[in-house]
């Protein structure tokens, strides 16, 4: 019976570990997506600045 309760806990904290590895990589895709906007803003801005005569 020990072992069993060694066993779910293990695998619970692996499955914790695993949540938590996949909450990073959301994060980090959510703050790529957000920096590729400001990027594109900031190309839009550009663009509309230079197409205007000095």
């Amino acid at each position: 019976m020990p072992d069993l309760i060694h066993d779910l806990v293990n695998d619970r904290i692996q499955t914790l570990h695993r949540e938590a590895e996949e909450q990073r990589l959301i994060a980090r895709v959510r703050r790529v997506e957000r920096a590729r906007r400001g990027v594109k803003r900031a190309n839009d801005r550009l663009r509309k600045a230079m197409s205007h005569p000095f």
